[in-house]
């Protein structure tokens, strides 16, 4: 199930989730552990950003040389365009500067520049970022923030999950690399799943199992189990974590071409940890799908050479050496892989006899298995195939 934050956002519009310094720091390094000079000579745009307060902008400003970056371009969203309104206060560095202006504070977003040593003290970091006020409110569609986006060539940052399917279209139409955090629900999208499917985008080096923890303006409304959890990591006041999000890249780590040490068929049948399988005469084969039902990416036998269903998990694990990704179950049939269509009459049946009341069981919306003599819909399943 979605996290309740992330719903919560879509729902109220409130993008405001500031990702933590730690979090960027241990992702960052694991493109650097497979390419040094993956930054080295680039021009790196992190948008729908708030430079004064962002992890984003203070890692990048602070690793400018380490990188070697050729230049830092960050930029924020004005907050009277902001849906969620949170009382936004001008930070101290803004209204000590020279160029402070009250009356743009509110209504236009700010850019900010690193791409010389300003000081004079010998390094380019921090210290050395350079803003003024943008001509408009800083929407990433706008023309001038798409100029920005062209003269770029990573793009860095958490968009807004409630514009993150257009917010990636505007990143590939463009055809820049970049590092995004989204919600792993994303995985499953229309305009999504088709990037990974062709190995243009794929899931970042941190994974799935890490929680990722995020600041909030004062006063959001926070589930007190996830300020709870939060804490637990040792963020205490306005925090929440967020299970289900994740990173979203087209940038190469060493994790993606790691591959799974996998059982055969037969010894999982034997042997699986988990009861589902152990015991099995054989898996569970799909009635709409040619292909069998892997519920658990451990699962997946290693000599099995035709179409497995497979967690939407498996991503992260998922390495483009070892297994190809055919498609997905869906009810649009999008790849073509369906072998049935259910009736709406079958749906009603199915729904009836499991559940014993009147209903519909969308059973077209994923993969079916015959189980005790019941068609049963299984959750999201990816379909892929060993290489």
């Amino acid at each position: 199930m979605a996290n309740q934050n992330l719903s919560d956002a879509k729902k109220t519009k409130n993008d405001e989730f500031y990702t933590q310094f730690h979090d960027i720091e241990i992702e960052v390094n694991a493109y650097l552990e497979y390419d040094p000079n993956v930054f080295r000579g680039k021009t790196v745009l992190l948008p729908c950003d708030d430079p004064e307060w962002s992890n984003f902008t203070k890692y990048f400003a602070q690793r400018f040389q380490v990188l070697g970056l050729k230049k830092l371009i960050s930029t924020s969203y004005a907050p009277d365009s902001k849906r969620f309104k949170y009382g936004y206060q001008p930070s101290l560095f803004e209204q000590e500067s020279p160029q402070f202006d009250i009356s743009k504070t509110q209504t236009h977003g700010k850019i900010f520049v690193v791409d010389r040593d300003i000081t004079g003290d010998g390094k380019v970091d921090y210290q050395d970022l350079d803003w003024h006020y943008l001509e408009g409110d800083g929407d990433f569609r706008s023309k001038e923030v798409c100029k920005l986006r062209d003269e770029a060539d990573i793009i860095v940052t958490n968009p807004p999950f409630s514009l993150f399917r257009e917010f990636l279209a505007w990143i590939v139409s463009a055809g820049k690399q970049f590092l995004i955090i989204g919600n792993m629900n994303a995985i499953t999208y229309k305009e999504t799943f088709p990037l990974i499917k062709n190995n243009q985008m794929w899931i970042g080096a941190t994974g799935f199992v890490s929680d990722m923890v995020f600041g909030v303006p004062e006063g959001t409304m926070i589930k007190e189990s996830d300020k709870a959890k939060a804490a637990k990591l040792g963020y205490v006041g306005n925090y929440t974590r967020l299970g289900n999000s994740c990173w979203y890249t087209n940038l190469d780590h060493g994790r993606r071409h790691q591959p799974l040490q996998l059982m055969t068929l037969a010894e999982n049948l034997r042997f699986s940890r988990h009861k589902e399988i152990k015991g099995l005469d054989d898996y569970h084969h799909y009635d709409n799908y040619d292909a069998i039902e892997i519920p658990y990416t451990d699962a997946i036998p290693s000599d099995y050479d035709g179409v497995m269903g497979v967690p939407i998990s498996f991503l992260d694990k998922y390495c483009p050496e070892q297994f190809e990704i055919v498609g997905m179950c869906e009810n649009m049939d999008l790849y073509l892989l369906k072998t049935k269509v259910y009736s709406s009459k079958e749906c009603k049946d199915a729904y009836f006899k499991k559940f014993g009341k009147q209903g519909t069981y969308d059973l077209n919306a994923s993969g079916v298995i015959l189980k005790d003599n019941q068609l049963e819909k299984v959750y999201q399943r990816i379909l892929i195939r060993k290489k």
